[in-house]
C-alpha cells in the first residue's frame, strides 16, 4: 500500500521573501515604463516629424521671400513718389512765386484782383468756380493760374500715393517679421526633437545626409547638351554651387534656399526672375511632361508649388532641398515632393 506524504507548507517567512521580491520586480518595472519622456518612443515617428517640420520651414521661407519682395518694390515705388513730389512741390512753389508777383504789382498800381485775393487764400481752389474772375487776368497771368492749380491737385495726389504706399509698405514689414518667426519657430522645434534622439540616431542621421551629398557628385545625367544660351550658362553656374549649405532667406553666392539658387543662377546669365518659387512657376513656358524637360528646365514642385529646381537630365533635380542639406543633385523620384510642372525660361 503506497504511502502519502503530505508537502512541507513553506513557512510564512519564506512567504514573506517571495512577496516581497515579486512586489519590488512589479515596482521597478512601472518605473522602468515610466522613465523614458520622449515626446514619441518610435524613433522613426520622431524624425519624420523632424522632416515635417523642414518643410513646413522651407514652405514658410517662399511666403518670407515674397513679402520681401514685396517690401523691397513698395519701397522703391514709396521713393519714386516721394522724390516726384519734392519736385513738383519746388516746380509748385516758383509758380507761386510768379502769382505772388503779379499780386505785388497789381497792388502797387491800385489794387489787388479778387481772382488773385482768392488764390493765395486758404482754398485757392475754389478759384474755379469764379471762372469768371479770369477775365480780369491777361492769358499770361490766367495760363500761369491754371497750371498753378493743376499741379497743385496732382501734387496732393501723388502725396495720397506716397501715403499708401508707405501704410502697405508697413504690413508687409510686419507680415515679413511674422514668417521670420515662424520660420525660426520651426527650425527650434525640430531642433528640439533631434535632441531627444540618441547621439547614435543623430549620427545615423547625419550619415544619411552626407551619403545624399556624396551620391550627388556620381550621378548620371544624360545629355547635359541640350541646354542652350542663357539657360545653359545659368544651370552652369547652379552647378558651381553644388556642396553649398541651405541657409533660409539666402540668394548667394555662399549659401541659397531653393527659389535663391535658381534667381542667382539666372541672374548670372543676366537673365531676372522673380524671388519665390511660386512666381518662378509662371516665368515660361510650361512643361507638363517630365518626358519632355530638358537640362537647364526648372522643375516645380510640391502642389503649393512651394519648391523649385534645376532639371539635370535622367531624372534627376539639382536643387537646394532643406534645412542641413547641401546644393546636390537627387532622384525627383526620391525628393519626397510631388512633380507640378517644369518652367523653360
Amino acid at each position: 500500500m503506497a504511502s502519502h506524504r503530505r508537502l512541507k507548507q513553506p513557512s510564512h517567512g519564506y512567504t514573506s521573501v517571495l512577496t516581497a521580491t515579486a512586489a519590488v520586480t512589479v515596482a521597478l518595472s512601472a518605473q522602468s515604463a515610466s522613465a523614458d519622456p520622449l515626446p514619441d518612443p518610435n524613433k522613426k515617428g520622431v524624425q519624420a516629424q523632424i522632416d515635417r517640420l523642414y518643410e513646413e520651414a522651407t514652405q514658410a521661407t517662399e511666403k518670407y521671400n515674397g513679402a520681401k519682395e514685396s517690401a523691397g518694390t513698395l519701397q522703391k515705388e514709396a521713393d519714386q513718389l516721394h522724390e516726384t513730389v519734392v519736385r513738383k512741390q519746388a516746380a509748385l512753389n516758383e509758380l507761386r512765386q510768379q502769382l505772388g508777383s503779379v499780386a505785388t504789382a497789381q497792388y502797387r498800381s491800385g489794387g489787388l484782383d479778387p481772382s488773385l485775393q482768392l488764390l493765395l487764400s486758404a482754398d485757392p481752389d475754389a478759384y474755379l468756380d469764379q471762372a469768371s474772375g479770369l477775365d480780369r487776368l491777361s492769358a499770361r497771368q490766367s495760363d500761369t493760374l491754371k497750371r498753378f492749380l493743376s499741379q497743385q491737385r496732382a501734387l496732393q495726389q501723388q502725396r495720397t500715393q506716397a501715403a499708401e504706399k508707405l501704410d502697405s509698405l508697413q504690413d508687409t514689414r510686419k507680415e515679413l517679421g511674422e514668417k521670420k518667426a515662424e520660420i525660426q519657430g520651426k527650425l527650434a522645434q525640430a531642433q528640439r526633437l533631434l535632441n531627444t534622439l540618441t547621439a547614435e540616431e543623430r549620427a545615423e542621421r547625419a550619415a544619411t545626409e552626407e551619403r545624399a551629398n556624396r551620391n550627388s557628385e556620381r550621378v548620371e545625367l544624360g545629355n547635359e547638351a541640350s541646354a542652350s544660351g542663357r539657360t545653359a550658362a545659368a544651370f552652369a553656374a547652379a552647378k558651381s554651387r553644388v556642396g553649398m549649405p541651405y541657409v533660409w532667406g539666402a540668394a548667394g553666392p555662399g549659401s541659397f534656399d531653393c527659389s535663391g539658387l535658381t534667381s542667382w543662377a539666372f541672374q548670372q546669365a543676366d537673365v531676372s526672375l522673380p524671388r519665390t518659387s511660386q512666381a518662378q512657376a509662371n516665368a515660361g513656358t510650361r512643361i507638363n511632361s517630365i518626358g519632355a524637360l530638358k537640362p537647364g528646365d526648372l522643375v516645380i514642385m510640391r502642389t503649393d508649388l512651394s519648391h523649385v529646381g534645376f532639371y539635370a537630365g535622367n531624372g534627376q533635380i539639382l536643387h537646394s532641398p532643406k534645412p542641413g542639406a547641401q546644393v546636390r543633385y537627387e532622384s525627383m523620384a526620391r525628393s519626397g515632393m510631388p512633380f507640378m510642372w517644369g518652367v523653360r525660361i
